[in-house]
């Protein structure tokens, strides 16, 4: 049987013809998959809005030589909620392109990597306000990463090997963790991390997806945008390709 089903997130897009598109999709059982959806572009496409981007599908492909083909789709969640708001969208957008710069075809994380894009993007449209949004942004970074086998070590001075207690540290992008103030004497990073912030961000890698800790309960929209631009440079320093939501975010942050 040529035909496999599985479900998948849409994130990317691009025109194949006057009525077909090639839809980029991270999906549970197979990772990173591209598939045409034929006549999409017309009005009375069968597929219609469930090629848009940011849509949860349980999908039916005819399994081709270079491009499968999109023959059925259901949707299971269309995240619309995130569709209201513009800062649900770039953060959306946002978490989408790290999964794509970053999922690979048959990605043995795979189902691991879609469970934590549709929690993401469900807890992104469901936020109330921007530190929910930016929480939620924050622990797709921080597990999106350690998944992706570029865990960032908060504990232990990378250069002596010391544990770091309570005292402010330097964070290298380059080496994904934390030196001692002793040690950055010849390091020379800029990136100060309060020992607070380190605290907060270690405890959100760790905590399960869906719980909540009294660190979230407390954050500010000012301590999670310095999380978030933290993390959104470690990701950009170590990421196979290019970003383009990034440009657009800098602007809403």
């Amino acid at each position: 049987m040529n035909n496999f089903v599985t479900d998948a997130i849409n994130l990317k897009s691009y025109n194949l013809s006057e009525a077909d598109k090639i839809i980029v999709m991270y999906s549970k059982e197979k990772g990173l998959i591209r598939g045409v959806a034929k006549g999409v572009k017309k009005p009375k496409s069968k597929l219609g809005a469930r090629m848009d981007l940011l849509v949860a599908n349980k999908l039916m492909l005819y399994k081709g030589k270079t491009l499968d083909r999109i023959c059925q789709a259901e949707a299971l969640n269309t995240f619309n909620k995130t569709r209201q708001d513009m800062d649900k969208i770039f953060y959306s957008m946002y978490i989408s392109e790290v999964v794509n710069n970053f999922g690979i075809e048959d990605d043995p994380c795979s189902k691991d990597i879609y469970e934590l894009l549709y929690k993401s993007l469900e807890k992104i449209a469901n936020a109330q306000d921007k530190v929910e949004i930016l929480l939620a942004v924050i622990k797709f970074q921080l597990k999106m990463m350690q998944i992706s086998g570029f865990g960032i070590e908060f504990d232990t001075c990378l250069c002596c090997g010391e544990k770091i207690k309570d005292e402010n540290m330097y964070f290298s992008s380059k080496t994904g963790g934390v030196v001692c103030q002793n040690c950055n004497e010849h390091y020379k990073l800029k990136t100060v991390m309060h020992y607070k912030i380190r605290d907060f961000l270690k405890t959100m890698l760790v905590l399960d997806y869906d719980d909540t800790c009294e660190y979230e309960k407390k954050a500010n929209e000012k301590v999670c945008i310095v999380c978030f631009e933290l993390l959104k440079e470690y990701i950009n320093v170590h990421s196979p390709r290019k970003f383009h939501s990034t440009d657009i975010l800098q602007d809403i942050v």
